[in-house]
């Protein structure tokens, strides 16, 4: 097998983990902080040990100036994680998925602002066809949606800003690459948590029978540390585009296990505006070539 098709397995593979991370959240009954902390810790391990069994060394020196940016990722990582797994709690993991990928959008938004980027009419289409996708997941058409899935939405879309500051902080972030940089963000956010939690809900372990100890297991070492490894791999020999494009398998794989496996349903206005927000920032991720011919 080629290196590129290689990589492309990696990548599909660690999108369709990442697609059923709810599946298994839903069955750890411990607060969103404390579980993201152990996510966050059990990852750090994983790729910790990734970095020394490959021998790959964090060259400290010549990042010492980016490390400030790489603490405040981190903590933006793990409070994302905090809000994502709220928003499971409140509203179905199709909904809270889908307004979790609002983040592309608000990079996109955010990027003229930060970085002076005009914005083309095609981003313009993308943005505001994705913001109506999100109005429709609220549930504009079915007058008898819950305050309960408003707030799943709202957490969703918070997680959503978090993430979107994780990707505009590792544009300023340049001297370190993917792994290491998500492995330094791993342990600022384990440093931060740490506090967070025993100050908030406290260590609830003791409260997880079999199923909940080993769905906590997967979670850690299999969606964040296992599969971040097989992700970053994947992205050293993927194009961008063909990476942007088969990471919209997650989402799609999150829908599916939504509906098939937990028994959720959707509306028809949520499936259409799930259909918006993923077919125009997915749009927006596909660079047509020029004929310069």
């Amino acid at each position: 097998m080629s290196r590129l098709k290689s990589a492309r397995v990696m990548l599909i593979i660690s999108m369709i983990v990442f697609g059923t991370l709810g599946l298994f959240v839903r069955n750890i009954p411990l607060p969103s902080g404390e579980l993201a902390l152990y996510r966050a810790v059990m990852a750090s391990v994983m790729i910790g040990l990734y970095l020394l069994v490959s021998k790959q060394k964090i060259p400290f020196k010549s990042i010492r100036k980016e490390l400030p940016l790489l603490l405040i990722s981190g903590v933006a990582m793990g409070f994302n994680w905090i809000l994502l797994f709220e928003a499971y709690k409140y509203t179905t993991v199709s909904v809270a998925t889908l307004s979790y990928y609002f983040a592309p959008v608000i990079v996109t938004i955010v990027c003229p602002i930060l970085f002076r980027e005009k914005m083309t009419v095609k981003q313009w289409i993308c943005f505001l066809m994705s913001t109506l996708g999100i109005v429709l997941i609220t549930g504009i058409g079915d007058l008898s949606g819950s305050n309960s899935h408003f707030v799943g939405i709202l957490f969703g879309l918070g997680a959503a800003v978090l993430y979107a500051t994780v990707i505009l902080m590792n544009k300023f972030i340049k001297n370190v690459e993917g792994i290491h940089r998500t492995f330094l963000q791993f342990i600022a956010a384990v440093i931060v948590l740490l506090p967070y939690v025993l100050f908030t809900s406290g260590i609830n372990l003791s409260v997880l029978q079999p199923i909940g100890w080993t769905c906590l297991l997967i979670v850690g070492l299999v969606h964040t540390g296992i599969t971040y490894c097989l992700y970053f791999s994947s992205l050293k020999e993927l194009p961008g585009q063909k990476a942007a494009i088969l990471s919209y398998i997650d989402p799609l794989v999150a829908v599916i296990v939504s509906v098939l496996l937990l028994n959720e349903t959707m509306t028809l206005w949520q499936v259409i505006g799930g259909l918006l927000i993923l077919g125009f920032t997915l749009w927006n991720e596909i660079k047509i070539p020029v004929d310069k011919s």
